[in-house]
């Protein structure tokens, strides 16, 4: 490899991120999801070919396809902004004071770095301000933030800042506990080990508050 090739590789291998948004090009959507599921499907094919894996399968030739539909239409259907879940918020009529805690939000995402799945579980807070928001909505952002190739330091930011951005107000805080295949299944292959991330702002900043959340979280709430 060139050193700008081993140099890239370093940056992978590494978990290093680049930026706090998502590397998109200025052309990112000029394509219609359908003009991209096409192209895609090429793509897939050429690579499942170069492998050596027979596509005339019965099981193999609609693989292309279906790889193709899933990465736009689902596990990089978070790049898309058009996706981007609506965040209704309604006056705090009944003066709740306190955090608000929705913990174990089931993560899905995916390594930008081996396009290999990260798997885990968020912890999201809020104090409010003034203003609340569905349950609801903080796992849909959750989810459109994850749907994206993604680095989990990233993924906790953006999940704090569009929330902070919904909510008018910096006291919200993110917690992120996930297993990434690309330590667990291939490389060092560390099948137990799972990264842990955290963004605190406002008032989580705070040790008492940040402590008090921490708490929350390590209750068994198993029903």
């Amino acid at each position: 490899m060139t050193n700008s090739e081993d140099f890239n590789e370093e940056i992978g291998e590494n978990h290093i991120f680049t930026n706090v948004n998502n590397p998109l090009r200025s052309d990112a959507f000029d394509l219609t999801d359908d003009q991209k599921i096409e192209l895609i499907k090429k793509d897939v094919h050429s690579i499942l070919t170069t492998l050596g894996i027979d596509l005339t399968d019965d099981s193999l030739k609609g693989t292309p396809n279906r790889v193709a539909k899933m990465f736009v239409k689902e596990i990089f259907g978070g790049l898309n902004p058009n996706k981007k879940p609506s965040s209704s918020t309604f006056e705090n009529h009944y003066k709740y004071g306190e955090m608000l805690v929705e913990k174990n939000i089931t993560l899905y995402s995916t390594c930008e770095h081996h396009l290999l799945p990260i798997v885990g579980r968020a912890h999201v807070a809020y104090i409010s301000n003034g203003s609340v928001v569905g349950l609801s909505k903080m796992n849909r952002i959750v989810d459109y933030f994850a749907k994206r190739p993604q680095v989990q330091e990233r993924l906790t930011m953006q999940i704090v800042k569009e929330l902070q951005n919904v909510l008018n107000t910096q006291d919200v805080a993110c917690i992120i506990d996930a297993k990434h295949l690309c330590v667990n299944s291939r490389g060092i292959r560390d099948i137990e080990s799972s990264t842990v991330t955290s963004e605190f702002g406002g008032k989580f900043k705070d040790e008492r508050i940040k402590r008090e959340f921490l708490d929350y979280i390590k209750l068994d709430t198993k029903f």
